[in-house]
């Protein structure tokens, strides 16, 4: 058999806006109440998938939620017609409205987390839904994206999906925000790299002071033993207390690893030595090869700020990487000089630096990485996903069409409020479930 990454990204939807809802991301904050481009948010996003499957790398999609979100202004006790809803919370509750229309789930990365068939005792892939339940906005999300992942991953041969963990702060989970998987070949076992910000069971153990830590080691522990990972395939590891309140709200923020090599700013862990002796350790048919950015060419600010360490770094046939970095890394005088030494460095094998214009998602808190959930699948598993969600170039030009005759070109806060967004992005998901084939996932179509 034959081993793949594939790369699913988030088509970003029809309601994508600036509300500054997520507290601990700058860039989310700093952008609040800016005017925003849909269109061109989600033809930014499309332009990177289709890029990369032109590059011949694996590319699927994965879609947006239903926004805004009636079912939960219901079950808070709104009634009336949809329109009259909508009405009633942008007058009472205009934060409320925000946050049920959210277009945060185009940030994948968020989605889930993933365990290989290589990784888990009964041979198959395992998912988990991410429960986000740090922030109201993203708690929503897991019931549609675990129906949506059955959807892709519709096979019992192959595929185990597991519900979101318990929705309390015990139990934070951010999904593969916060997991990086390492191995000699994508169809070879791995170790499987959990990261979390504190230990809700210690109050002794550190943790930031300004920012919350939104992963715990519970719920990393967790999602471990629902995938039953095999014997030494797991390795936990505390993230820096003080790079959370630094803005790096997570791990893929600070770092990022790909097949045997970890790039990572050094400030990313609380215990680094640990970190990289405990992963070579249980890297089987590889040694680890760390690549560590050092405050000095890097300061933390300036990685936070250019989002350099939210990239997606992928493996071309020659064993080579290349590091997909969003365009403020090249606008960041430091961090772009830092680019020229790191693939003028033949020592490690990242010798490309691919650019992609995402100042859309940027100006929200979210890079490449961001954008997408990596699944590995050796050969009859990918044979087994949904073929109509895997990037082609008919695809392409059907989705870029389907932008085009359905997203607004500029949406405020205030545009929340207009009942007919609500039908333009139902409409606009109703076909969008017809071209990707996967059957009627969202809840206004099964009423």
């Amino acid at each position: 058999m034959s081993g793949f990454e594939v790369n699913f990204d988030g088509l970003v939807g029809p309601t994508h806006n600036y509300a500054g809802l997520s507290y601990g991301n700058i860039a989310s904050q700093s952008n609040q109440q800016d005017r925003s481009n849909p269109k061109e948010a989600a033809l930014q996003g499309l332009a990177k998938m289709k890029a990369l499957h032109d590059m011949g790398f694996k590319q699927g999609v994965l879609l947006p939620h239903e926004r805004p979100f009636i079912p939960v202004l219901k079950s808070l006790g709104y009634t009336g017609t949809d329109a009259h809803i909508i009405e009633r919370v942008a007058k009472d509750q205009p934060a409320l409205l925000s946050a049920v229309s959210s277009a945060s789930a185009m940030w994948t990365a968020n989605a889930a987390t993933v365990s290989p068939s290589a990784d888990t005792a009964d041979g198959k892939v395992h998912f988990t839904p991410a429960n986000l339940n740090a922030k109201f906005h993203r708690s929503i999300e897991h019931e549609g994206t675990g129906r949506m992942l059955k959807a892709l991953f519709a096979s019992d041969d192959h595929f185990v999906h597991h519900d979101a963990l318990p929705p309390i702060a015990y139990f934070g989970d951010e999904g593969a925000a916060n997991h990086t998987r390492f191995c000699a070949a994508y169809d070879n076992p791995g170790v499987e790299f959990f990261v979390y910000g504190q230990q809700a069971f210690s109050a002794t153990a550190a943790k930031p002071s300004i920012y919350p830590a939104r992963q715990t080691l519970e719920a990393s522990q967790a999602i471990a033993r629902l995938h039953g990972l095999n014997a030494g395939c797991a390795v936990f590891a505390q993230q820096n207390p003080l790079t959370i309140d630094a803005g790096v709200f997570h791990n893929d923020v600070i770092s990022v690893g790909n097949r045997n090599v970890l790039f990572y700013h050094q400030s990313a862990f609380l215990d680094t030595d640990g970190v990289l002796r405990d992963l070579d350790r249980q890297l089987q048919g590889a040694s680890l090869v760390p690549v560590m950015v050092s405050e000095r060419d890097v300061s933390l600010q300036d990685a936070v700020g250019s989002y350099l360490f939210n990239s997606q770094l992928l493996s071309h046939a020659d064993q080579q990487m290349s590091l997909v970095v969003p365009g403020e890394c090249r606008e960041n005088p430091a961090v772009s000089a830092y680019l020229d030494t790191l693939i003028a460095d033949t020592t490690n094998p990242i010798s490309k630096v691919q650019v992609f214009d995402l100042k859309q998602s940027m100006k929200n808190g979210g890079g490449p990485a961001c954008l997408r959930l990596r699944v590995a699948l050796n050969d009859r598993e990918l044979a087994a996903v949904n073929p109509a969600t895997l990037m082609s170039d008919a695809l392409y030009q059907r989705l870029v069409a389907w932008v085009d005759s359905h997203y607004r070109d500029r949406l405020s806060t205030d545009d929340l409020a207009d009942p007919q967004l609500l039908i333009e992005s139902r409409t606009a998901l109703d076909a969008l479930t017809q071209i990707l084939n996967v059957g009627s996932i969202y809840d206004f179509q099964r009423l």
